[in-house]
């Protein structure tokens, strides 16, 4: 991996680069229904489709751009819980920031406090002036956290052929 340690540790959380036993737990998580409800997923991705995924996504964003998402665990229980993370969209010349929890986690702040560590990643260490975010109007919760994270709505737009609400946050200067 170019440049970048991509080890992160919260209070909370050890954020870290995915690693091959990741799958499992991943596809695992993909596979509730409320997990994916709002991905376009659907709950119907197959383990070999998250396998390469990983492999050739996240690992190749690693590869290519020194970043990518992130596997998630709770210090208390060292084990994977979900993802986080900054992406490059190649389509939209943006980096996007992005996040999914197995659903027990949903609810104690664990996205936004990985949202945080990774803004933080971005804007400090990555050098960025702009993240973005895209969410389903219909994913309040999400909303929430782009919102206690100070990111504010842009526009709507079509994201895998489905209404998506751009949010975007900007670095702070000091």
């Amino acid at each position: 991996m170019p440049g970048y340690n991509l080890f992160i540790e919260t209070e909370r959380l050890l954020i870290r680069p995915f690693k091959m036993e990741d799958i499992a737990p991943c596809y695992t998580m993909n596979l509730d229904k409320e997990v994916s409800r709002y991905t376009g997923d659907g709950g119907v991705v197959s383990k070999k489709e998250i396998e390469r995924r990983i492999v050739e996504d996240v690992l190749g964003d690693y590869k290519k751009h020194g970043y990518g998402r992130l596997a998630v665990e709770l210090k208390s229980e060292r084990k994977f819980i979900g993802f986080t993370g900054l992406k490059y969209l190649e389509d939209l010349k943006e980096v996007d920031l992005g996040y999914r929890f197995m659903k027990e986690y949903w609810g104690k702040g664990i996205a936004t406090e990985s949202g945080s560590a990774c803004l933080d990643l971005g804007f400090e260490t990555l050098g960025l002036n702009k993240i973005i975010a895209m969410v389903l109007p219909q994913n309040l919760d999400s909303i929430r956290v782009l919102e206690k994270l100070n990111f504010e709505y842009e526009n709507d737009i079509i994201e895998d052929n489905q209404l998506a609400k751009l949010y975007s946050v900007t670095k702070k200067i000091t």
